[in-house]
């Protein structure tokens, strides 16, 4: 039995080695595991304690096409980057009604809670503003803030889709006067005195946007769950409410006094948002500030109604220039750009088409004038038609949507000077003689270089030709060329006082 135990100790012995490799394999494959598993529960916990990603967007001044571009841009990219908080710092007087509605369908679809927060003390969420608060998750303001004014104001001609008012801000008001009914002093409300109900609206548009407008925000505010009544009160009779009244009468949400408290007020808050519900968590949150970029300035320019203006005449000297200097190509090339920025400029703004077709008719009338003896009737009716279409070319009563006057004025004289000069120049050289080219002999002076009956050598415009005539020519008679047939001129005697040459 020893004898087989140690002829079998090296098999027994290698296969104890065979399990221990075994295990040791296994132990390892553990091992790594255990490992891989701790890294991704650290990189759990890690982003865990990076906290809440919070985006602020910030829009100070005017609701128009750039401010709108940069929210809806902004919001879009804050949903694939998987942003737990979207931010929007707000003070702004009211704004472009296009622009407002935009800014509110993205953001009732949005996928991630958007608080909107009225700061700093001293802000407003006047009319247009006032409907972003109540389109948002969270309406919140800071203490010295105030919220309304969302009556629509009436534009030239009454009857296009009105914009908001910028609101004015009141003058010297008493300490009660905004706080019971939120009324502001010098609104343009349509009400004859501050603090008493607004007018019916007289005409049938007025009544007809007056309603549509209470239809929108009523519907905004039953979606929200927020005071409906004060939101059609706000639209009436232009009623202005501050912070704390405005929380009071459950037309906010909360009253705070900075960023932080704001984070501190919504943790652990449940927000219904398109798709579902959103349980935030900012007990520790990554702060990010997302300023606007090249395209909002670029759009904050060109969207402003005197650039856009400009753009569009400068495009039309651009052309003319070129038309009158051709072969450049600068003003061609200048002309369709500056064109090209004003169209994209005119198709974000509220473009009066009635008065962008009086502009072009004026054009074409101050153009035709250089070329029908009208006695000026239609340069008259040009400069007319170009200046009542420049002052009505922007469908809007709003003081940062309106082209200045004296631009007007001095756009409406240049062009008519311009356009007649040109066309008038483009006319005088139409009608001048040729000077130079094969036409150019017809009419001019030529000597007989010898006698002869009916054909013979003649010298006109420093060359010799063969010419002919119907009858005899003596040498050194001064002859008028008639016509000319390839090198054969056609000529007659040149009668006394006759001009030399054309």
């Amino acid at each position: 039995m020893h004898d087989k135990l140690c002829q079998n100790s090296p098999m027994r012995t290698r296969s104890v080695r065979h399990r221990g490799g075994t295990g040791t394999r296994v132990r390892s494959a553990a091992g790594s595991l255990s490992l891989l598993c701790a890294l991704l529960c650290s990189i759990l916990l890690a982003q865990h304690a990076a906290g809440a990603k919070v985006w602020v967007l910030e829009i100070d001044g005017a609701i128009g096409p750039a401010s709108a571009d940069y929210f809806i841009r902004s919001l879009e990219d804050a949903e694939e980057a998987d942003v737990d908080l979207v931010v929007l710092r707000l003070d702004t007087p009211g704004g472009l009604d296009k622009s407002m509605r935009d800014m509110i369908k993205v953001l009732l679809a949005s996928r991630v809670p958007v608080a909107t927060y009225v700061s700093p003390n001293g802000a407003r969420a006047a009319s247009a503003g006032t409907y972003i608060m109540y389109a948002s998750h969270v309406a919140a303001m800071a203490p010295a803030t105030n919220i309304g004014s969302s009556t629509p104001v009436s534009i030239g001609g009454g009857g296009s889709p009105l914009p908001f008012p910028q609101s004015p801000q009141p003058q010297d008001p008493p300490a009660d006067e905004t706080a019971s009914d939120g009324k502001e002093n010098g609104e343009e409300t349509g009400e004859e005195n501050a603090g008493e109900p607004a007018a019916t609206p007289a005409t049938p548009m007025e009544r007809k946007v007056v309603n549509d407008a209470v239809a929108y925000i009523r519907g905004i505010a039953e979606l929200r769950g927020r005071n409906v009544e004060w939101a059609e009160q706000t639209v009436r009779e232009a009623s202005n409410l501050p912070a704390r009244d405005a929380l009071d009468q459950n037309v906010i949400d909360l009253v705070v006094e900075d960023l932080d408290e704001l984070l501190a007020a919504l943790d652990g808050e449940t927000i219904a948002v398109e798709g579902g519900e959103v349980t935030l968590d900012t007990s520790d949150n990554q702060i990010e500030r997302i300023e606007p970029d090249w395209r909002y300035e670029l759009l904050g320019i060109i969207a402003d109604p005197n650039v856009a203006y400009l753009l569009l005449m400068i495009g039309v000297y651009g052309l003319i220039f070129e038309f009158y200097n051709p072969g450049t190509g600068v003003g061609g090339v200048a002309g369709i750009i500056c064109l090209l920025l004003g169209a994209y400029a005119l198709q974000m703004l509220p473009v009066n088409y009635a008065g962008l077709a009086l502009v072009i008719v004026g054009l074409g009338l101050l153009a035709a004038e250089a070329f029908t003896p009208s006695f000026g009737v239609l340069g008259t009716g040009g400069v007319i038609a170009f200046l009542v279409g420049s002052i009505i070319l922007f469908d809007t009563d709003l003081p940062g949507y309106r082209v200045s006057i004296p631009i007007i004025l001095a756009m409406t004289a240049a062009t008519a000077g311009l356009v007649v000069f040109v066309a008038g120049a483009a006319m005088r050289a139409w009608r001048s003689p040729v000077v130079s080219g094969g036409e150019a002999l017809i009419g001019a002076e030529a000597v007989a270089l010898e006698d002869f009956d009916s054909e013979g050598s003649v010298r006109a415009a420093g060359e010799v030709w063969h010419a002919r005539s119907e009858g005899p020519v003596a040498k050194g008679a001064a002859l008028t060329v008639t016509s000319r047939e390839g090198l054969d001129l056609t000529v007659e005697p040149r009668e006394q006082g006759e001009p030399n040459g054309p």
